[in-house]
């Protein structure tokens, strides 16, 4: 008998066991998960999910009785404390569980604000589990004030939802622009005055002083000196891989837990997939945060679980939706020098380019940008910017050029 256990019911989890069983391996599979709910999407929960317009029971990546009907154990509710490697154990409390494979999908944990300045005030809130947003849903609604920390992809959509939720909404960026990070500033500008046009106040190149309140948070002050009287502050400041685990069981941590091409880590049988996990990428060590990532590279860790042998070779998307705009990101921007923009009426996208080499591109509303930009950088083919840039450039014709 070969057992293999995953540690984390996330969605690189759910797909990692999916796929063991579907390529044939027959013995025990154990799925554990620290949250009590079946593994479950995240992308809804602070949109449909949070706005009251999707059940809970519809977050779920599958019906509960498709692990049973699989024969896949699924342990909720229960934490994994301690991995021992050398005895090929799991610690679940005061239970020990044995393995012959370990996939770790340990995801990733928000970053939170210092107690020091606040941040463990009751109103203070960040975006991951069913759990975080259960506890923020109540507090938004109509005319209350909202504090966003953060002016990334998580941020922003929180944003959009409380302002659609009638809330009045200040979104605050210690960079000197939102999306700083990941996109280009032609990308920021739109978001931003998307978010304008719906009531938002967006500070850039200011940070947070410290929070205010005694019982729950009642204010802030910013870094520039001004001070907001709040009912609930969201936190949106980015995400740490669950590399805990991993780490004190003695295994090679990188940015995330290392692991070769093919998602084996340091001990030649655990294994790691999805937001947890670093791996090797034309010349680099990357780190993916998609829904894309986590089912891709756990769908092939499984295989290699099962003796496939093979590279997990990316092609990365991502996508946001805000107000009713929808971003969808091919490619990634990493080295980029120049940036062309394509508007033709009601879509707009940006390509990102390193030299006369295609990398990337940001496609607002533009499905069809979206879907020929994804293909040309998977033919691995850079169009001309000047054709890119031409709305009269049939783009499915750059396909075949």
């Amino acid at each position: 008998m070969s057992h293999i256990v995953v540690i984390g019911a996330g969605q690189a989890g759910a797909s990692l066991v999916a796929k063991l069983r579907s390529s044939g391996h027959a013995d025990d599979i154990t799925l554990i998960g620290a949250e009590p709910a079946p593994p479950y999407q995240r992308p809804p929960l602070s949109k449909g999910y949070l706005l009251g317009e999707m059940a809970r029971e519809r977050l779920f990546l599958r019906p509960e009785s498709y692990y049973a009907e699989n024969g896949i154990t699924l342990r909720l509710g229960r934490p994994v404390t301690a991995i021992d490697a050398g005895r090929k154990t799991v610690t679940l409390g005061d239970e020990t569980l044995a393995y012959d494979q370990l996939a770790l999908t340990t995801g990733s944990v928000p970053r939170r604000l210092p107690a020091a300045i606040g941040g463990d005030l009751p109103g203070v809130h960040v975006v991951r589990t069913l759990a975080d947003v259960d506890a923020m849903a109540p507090g938004v609604a109509q005319g209350q004030r909202v504090l966003i920390v953060g002016g990334g992809y998580i941020g922003l959509e929180a944003a959009a939802v409380c302002a659609k939720s009638g809330m009045q909404v200040t979104l605050v960026e210690m960079a000197e622009r939102i999306l700083q990070r990941v996109a280009c500033p032609e990308t920021s500008a739109y978001f931003r005055d998307l978010h304008r046009a719906h009531g938002v106040d967006i500070r850039e190149g200011v940070g947070l002083s410290h929070l205010t309140g005694e019982d729950h948070v009642t204010g802030a002050r910013l870094s520039d000196g001004s001070d907001l009287s709040l009912d609930m502050v969201i936190v949106g400041v980015g995400i740490s891989p669950g590399t805990g685990l991993a780490e004190a069981a003695g295994l090679d941590i990188e940015n995330g837990i290392r692991t070769n091409a093919q998602g084996r880590t340091s001990d030649p049988t655990i294994w790691a997939a999805g937001d947890c996990a670093s791996f090797p990428y034309k010349g680099a060590r990357i780190r993916l945060e998609s829904v894309q990532n986590a089912i891709d590279q756990a769908e092939c860790v499984a295989e290699n679980i099962m003796g496939a042998g093979r590279d997990y070779v990316p092609e990365p998307w991502f996508w946001s939706d805000q107000y009713d705009t929808k971003l969808q990101i091919a490619g990634l921007n990493t080295g980029y020098d120049a940036v062309v923009t394509r508007q033709t009426d009601g879509s707009l996208s940006h390509w990102y380019y390193a030299g006369e080499t295609l990398l990337a591109v940001d496609a607002i509303n533009d499905p069809r940008g979206y879907m020929v930009g994804k293909r040309l950088l998977s033919m691995g083919k850079s169009p001309g910017k000047a054709a890119v840039a031409d709305p009269a450039t049939d783009l499915k014709a750059l396909l075949k050029a």
